[in-house]
């Protein structure tokens, strides 16, 4: 039933409305240039904001011509598993709970307890 209540329609891009008495807007061309020396030429509208940087084609960052150098953001260094584990704990105390862990594993196989090294 479902086929043949569709019969006669396109279901893709295609619109049933028409452009009668719709005013487009002003359109400008905007030029952008990667590092690899593509150009990328984009309409926007008039009344749009510019963005500096577009993505090019290549996948690098093509900059708007003759525009302004955009302003990066500082770039946070990654912080590892370690660095956020020494936020929490001293080195000190990391290897009194390694010892302890270490402790239950010997004593879970059943081998002897050892003596502590020394530093």
């Amino acid at each position: 039933m479902a086929e043949r209540s569709l019969r006669g329609t396109n279901l893709s891009t295609l619109s049933l409305e028409t452009e009668d008495g719709i005013a487009f807007s002003e359109r400008q061309l905007v030029r952008y240039v990667c590092p690899e020396n593509h150009v990328s030429e984009l309409p926007f509208s008039v009344e749009a904001d510019v963005p500096l940087i577009w993505e090019c084609r290549c996948g690098a960052e093509a900059l708007l011509q003759d525009g302004p150098e955009p302003q990066r953001k500082p770039v946070k260094p990654v912080r590892t598993h370690w660095d956020m584990l020494l936020e929490r704990r001293s080195i000190p105390e990391l290897e009194e709970l390694l010892e302890e862990r270490l402790t239950l594993l010997r004593a879970s196989r059943g081998e002897k307890p050892r003596r502590k090294r020394s530093a």
